[in-house]
């Protein structure tokens, strides 16, 4: 899947900087996890300045997302698998 419309993405913050949505993370977000450009979710990948945050708050993961011709936007999806696998990064 690397269509990030296929996850039907609740929209948080729309057309924010990178700026604004790695602090929108930080602020609102509980747990939120440091990833570099480039880290792939379901086949999305993340851009970005880093640091760059992913989020996880209950079942769902909130993250920036750049479309082009459209900027950034902070999305939540159902997170599934991809919570463990962020969650694992942590202990290497």
């Amino acid at each position: 899947m690397g269509c990030l419309e296929a996850l039907k993405p609740e929209i948080l913050l729309s057309q924010s900087s990178f700026r604004e949505a790695r602090e929108y993370i930080r602020k609102n977000v509980r747990e939120y996890h440091e990833v570099e450009p480039g880290y792939r979710i379901f086949d999305v990948h993340i851009i970005g300045v880093p640091p760059l945050y992913i989020g996880v708050e209950g079942e769902h993961l909130i993250f920036p997302y750049t479309k082009p011709c459209h900027g950034t936007f902070v999305v939540k999806v159902p997170g599934g698998e991809e919570i463990a696998r962020l969650r694992e990064r942590k202990g290497k």
